[in-house]
């Protein structure tokens, strides 16, 4: 079984070659307080932009979508705070926020790495099937299953 050692090691690797990893995180029966799954990247850091996150997606979507954002970050640029982005999920528009770890959200690879005091993250903040966000009115989604590390 590989220990932490070769994650950080494959962790690296993928860093170097690509720009950025991205780290999946879902609950297991060692860590029951992890409530709903996540994603994030760890990479973006290093060349001064903030880590990409997003929450309550099935993990291999997240990781698709983590991808394509940090793909655009960094041809492009940082993204700013309330951008609504229309290409990234299909069907739906996505809105981009600036955020901070939480007790629920905490990219722990990217701290472990980076330091905290560095680690700026951009969630991705999907909507209902309405098109609604979880902070409009109206909202459908339950409140847990989108846990947001920022406001708009």
């Amino acid at each position: 079984m590989p220990g932490i050692e070769d994650l950080i090691r494959r962790q690296h690797e993928i860093i170097e070659r690509v720009g950025w990893a991205v780290m999946l995180i879902h609950p297991t029966a060692d860590d029951p307080d992890t409530v709903m799954p996540y994603a994030y990247t760890v990479g973006l850091t290093a060349r001064a932009l903030p880590e990409v996150v997003v929450t309550g997606l099935p993990l291999d979507l997240a990781h698709h979508l983590l991808n394509a954002m940090a793909e655009r970050v960094l041809n492009d640029g940082p993204v700013a705070h309330g951008t609504r982005m229309h290409q990234l999920l299909a069907g739906y528009d996505a809105v981009i926020i600036d955020g901070r770890p939480t007790d629920e959200v905490t990219p722990g690879a990217a701290i472990a790495r980076y330091g905290a005091d560095r680690v700026r993250l951009q969630q991705i903040v999907w909507p209902d099937q309405h098109g609604t966000f979880p902070w409009q009115q109206g909202c459908t989604l339950d409140p847990h299953s989108q846990p947001l590390t920022g406001t708009l």
